[in-house]
């Protein structure tokens, strides 16, 4: 399909004298592009579908790639690689040899700072922003963050630190978690006014220098923070203005005309400001607005009616025989409880909410808190199961130790997306959690080699083990495995098993692996006349060292 105007947009340069209204129609062509593209290639499309007012705005405004914006997780930043020079190139997104799902510094000199995780983008801005600042230079910083990623505890450190030290930035807090009212209230627009015009900002500089420093000074500006915090404490500006942010907001952030005055303003106010934007996630496409959990990454879909293809018949993923156990064995044990730092949808614990809603926490993007929560719930007295994927799981690693580990408390940690994930790429990759957790005393790492397997391991780590008894499982389809059939059964710690008994070569693999292993024998045997032996190991910590030395000594090759 051709696109009147963004097929002439190579550059952020390219929109710098677009007509607001040639604007509303580049955000129109954006958002048909996206469709089109992610409805044969899927990706993280509601988020990106409501940011795209911001990332024309902010690029119509600001001067990149010398001012930096730094995007936090980067699943809202589609638009933004749409219009940096990577148009043709979307079309290849989180695919082999195409550009990644989100902002990579080694893609584009447009990605200012590689993201992935959440909570990130303060901090790194503050950086950016004192960088500039000890080198002399003049560009600007504006860090984007969604409200879900707010709720993380290093995004609370970074604006502490940034507000206290009277950095020169802008944090735009992306607020998707309601749609706009339609009257966001004359008070709220009003305040927006004032404060970002730029008389008052001048005029207000020069009565605070004028006065200079001492009593008066410091009385008068108690008052007034105290007064603007109360007026405007009815959309949370108390908080962030207690935090040293200069607080403006709410606005339309899909009404591109208020994004461009607004941003135009705030450019030539110094110190740490906080702009509060309020979007629709899905914005533009009915099916996406409608449903946004499930929109959020839909997978490949008919643009026309938003039809989803269908998953794989009488297949499970293993997501999802982690939530209809756990829901099994909440049923069967009134001290089972489920933990998740906002992924109850993505890790299957939906539908242990929706039966057991007082069984089931949902912390936020918390995974440090989430692990020492499930260590207080287990010092008193309850079992549970903490899901978080495997990548993101680095950043509890000193919860899981010193919390869990260290006391000896039964946490089971389930780690889903364990090993290489497809195309989300690097950061989220879970290939470091067997070498980072073989170090933690008293630790339990378990790899189900199909999903009866992961319900028999969640079942022994829900019988108390000490310590943390961690369960790895990979991202996708099982085996096709009949577990909704199958007893449970405890899997004994460090106990292995023998798939295949045969001569010369040994091969021990851990998770499923141990059925490509076991495959690849069976062919070679019958192609070559080699008769391998092949162990799953199940526990990689610990090992079983009975069948270890036994390989050892009955085959010249491991």
């Amino acid at each position: 399909m051709k696109y009147k105007l963004l097929d002439k947009v190579d550059s952020p340069k390219d929109i710098k004298n677009f007509s607001m209204e040639q604007l509303k129609e580049l955000c129109a062509e954006i958002r048909h592009y996206m469709i089109e593209c992610c409805a044969v290639n899927p990706g993280h499309l509601g988020s990106s579908l409501g940011a795209v007012e911001l990332m024309v705005g902010m690029h119509y405004v600001y001067d990149t790639p010398e001012d930096k914006l730094v995007f936090d997780v980067g699943h809202q930043a589609y638009a933004h690689k749409i219009i940096t020079g990577r148009r043709e190139a979307f079309r290849k997104n989180r695919m082999k040899d195409g550009i990644s799902g989100f902002p990579k510094r080694s893609e584009s000199e447009y990605d200012a700072f590689g993201v992935g995780h959440s909570s990130t983008s303060i901090s790194a801005a503050l950086g950016f922003a004192e960088a500039a600042r000890q080198q002399g230079r003049r560009s600007k910083v504006v860090a984007l963050i969604g409200d879900g990623s707010l709720t993380g505890g290093l995004a609370f450190e970074g604006m502490n630190n940034a507000g206290a030290s009277k950095a020169d930035m802008l944090v735009i807090l992306n607020d998707n978690n309601i749609s706009i009212d339609k009257n966001i209230g004359g008070l709220h627009e009003y305040l927006l006014k004032i404060t970002t015009n730029p008389k008052y900002n001048r005029a207000k500089s020069r009565v605070w220098n004028g006065l200079g420093d001492g009593w008066l000074r410091n009385t008068l500006q108690k008052f007034v923070s105290t007064t603007k915090s109360y007026l405007v404490s009815g959309s949370g500006g108390d908080l962030f203005q207690a935090m040293g942010f200069r607080y403006f907001g709410p606005i339309d952030g899909n009404d591109i005309a208020q994004v461009v005055d607004t941003l135009r303003k705030l450019r030539n106010i110094k110190g740490p400001l906080l702009l509060h934007v309020m979007t629709t996630k899905g914005k533009g496409y009915a099916p996406a607005e409608e449903n946004q959990t499930v929109w959020h990454a839909p997978g490949i879909f008919d643009p026309e009616t938003g039809m989803r293809q269908k998953s794989k018949k009488g297949e499970s993923r293993y997501q999802d025989v982690f939530g209809e156990v756990l829901l099994e064995l909440a049923r069967n044990d009134a001290k089972v409880v489920g933990i998740t730092p906002a992924m109850a949808s993505g890790c299957g614990m939906n539908v242990l909410a929706k039966e057991m809603p007082d069984r089931f926490y949902d912390v936020g993007i918390e995974e440090e808190h989430a692990v020492t929560f499930a260590a207080g719930l287990a010092a008193g007295g309850m079992k549970p199961f903490c899901n978080i994927y495997s990548s993101f799981s680095h950043r509890a690693f000193d919860q899981i130790f010193h919390d869990v580990a260290l006391q000896g408390l039964p946490v089971a940690l389930c780690f889903d997306r364990g090993g290489i994930v497809g195309e989300d790429g690097a950061t989220h990759h879970g290939c470091y959690d067997m070498a980072i957790y073989r170090t933690l005393p008293g630790a339990l790492i378990a790899a189900p080699k199909d999903e009866t397997e992961l319900k028999n391991m969640m079942y022994t780590a829900s019988l108390a083990q000490e310590g943390p008894f961690i369960i790895r499982y990979p991202r996708g389809y099982g085996e096709g495995a009949d577990w909704k059939n199958a007893d449970f059964e405890v899997m004994e710690p460090g106990r292995g098993e023998t798939l295949l008994k045969g001569s010369d070569v040994a091969v021990i693999a851990a998770g499923p692996f141990a059925n490509r292993a076991l495959e690849a024998a069976l062919k070679i045997k019958e192609e070559k006349g080699w008769n391998p032996s092949i162990y799953n190991i199940r526990y990689i910590k610990p090992l079983d060292e009975a069948l270890v030395l036994g390989a050892a000594k009955s085959h010249k090759v491991i």
